[in-house]
């Protein structure tokens, strides 16, 4: 399959579009706005790399992928689709090119990637799973801990 969509660091020139994204109705409670990221993305700013989505030159997700240095893991953040773009198949391509880039070794030398999804969220739940993610067990508050190994 074609990729359709690109990762673009977030900068001065796209970040007023990510802050401009929006969930749909009840989302909100599944994953921070932009807005939240991107502060936590300023202060591990040695860690992670904030990233718009973009369909050609729209931009119609964001997401995160941050290392963490204690555990020597990726870690996939904050990731969501705009209320437009969703059930397309650009939230489980977004994933690939995190993966892609996190294969690169951007931060450091680990092949696990983790993240973390509400357990009321079974349509992103099937998007890891389909991606080869699996459930660890460990729990974070209403948080599935998912871990994929590359």
């Amino acid at each position: 399959m074609k990729k359709q969509l690109t990762l673009k660091k977030v900068d001065e020139n796209n970040f007023i579009e990510c802050f401009n994204l929006n969930l749909g109705y009840g989302q909100d409670k599944f994953v921070s706005h932009p807005i939240r990221s991107l502060a936590q993305a300023y202060v591990y700013y040695n860690q992670c790399t904030p990233f718009a989505i973009y369909k050609d030159t729209t931009i119609i997700g964001y997401v995160m992928v941050i290392y963490d240095y204690d555990e020597e893991t990726y870690n996939i953040w904050h990731m969501m689709i705009d209320e437009k773009y969703q059930g397309k198949g650009y939230g489980t391509e977004a994933v690939e090119l995190c993966i892609d880039y996190i294969k690169s070794k951007p931060f450091g030398e680990s092949n696990d990637i983790i993240l973390s999804c509400n357990m009321n969220n079974p349509h992103a739940i099937h998007i890891y799973e389909k991606l080869g993610f699996k459930d660890t067990g460990e729990r974070d508050n209403d948080e599935i801990i998912m871990k994929l190994s590359i």
